[in-house]
């Protein structure tokens, strides 16, 4: 995903590429310090701002606060949930889920220029639905047990490999990944892996991680 347009993965040979999503709580004026450390150590294609439980207010002082860090890196900034925050902010997209706004909504709001991705659970079915209505990705998971959200569905790797052999739409995969656990979705054509834990609680840190992460993901693509 570049930092003004389109999530875009023309090449299927061309490397997954790392999606970062926020961690559920934190405290600006650090996490900014280590989310610049984090897009300094290698590619991230996206930054997800996922804030909940918190106003309207905090969340627009939070990405006026990140959206740069993330801009500045190459990284595309987008806004969980809340597309009508995400158009004000000026961001370069907005994620929703499937009891969130609509697709249609999201993208009245935001514009056609803007990323609005799709979250599809294991769905074949709803993610060929948002494919059509043209969503610029869809996300498929939980992959892994994961802490940072209640999943709602666990998808199986074989979901991966279908959308990648049958669909040209980027997929994004989700749900307590972590360097570890990651080569086989990567191997089965994920064209990005959504990862919150995985990156921050990393135990040599977020910028070990992403590092680590981009190692993988350029390992495999030369195989």
């Amino acid at each position: 995903m570049a930092a003004a347009g389109k999530p875009v993965q023309d090449d299927p040979k061309a490397p997954c590429r790392l999606y970062l999503i926020t961690p559920p709580v934190f405290e600006t004026k650090a996490f900014s310090e280590v989310l610049k450390a984090a897009l300094g150590a290698g590619d991230v294609a996206c930054v997800q701002l996922r804030l909940k439980d918190v106003t309207d207010d905090h969340i627009m002082r939070t990405a006026d606060a990140l959206m740069p860090l993330a801009q500045r890196a190459g990284a595309a900034f987008i806004l969980n949930d809340r597309p009508d925050l995400a158009q004000a902010l000026g961001a370069d997209g907005v994620h929703v889920g499937q009891d969130d706004m609509p697709y249609a909504e999201a993208r009245r709001l935001v514009g056609p220029d803007a990323i609005v991705g799709v979250t599809c659970h294991d769905s074949r079915h709803l993610a060929m639905e948002a494919g059509e209505a043209g969503a610029d990705y869809v996300a498929f998971g939980a992959f892994f047990p994961t802490a940072t959200k209640d999943a709602k569905s666990r998808a199986p790797l074989e979901l991966v490999s279908w959308w990648s052999e049958m669909m040209t739409v980027p997929q994004v995969a989700i749900g307590g990944i972590t360097t570890a656990n990651c080569t086989p979705l990567v191997s089965a054509g994920a064209d990005f892996l959504a990862v919150s834990a995985g990156v921050w609680q990393h135990a040599e840190g977020p910028a070990a991680a992403v590092a680590a992460f981009n190692r993988i993901f350029d390992d495999i693509a030369r195989q």
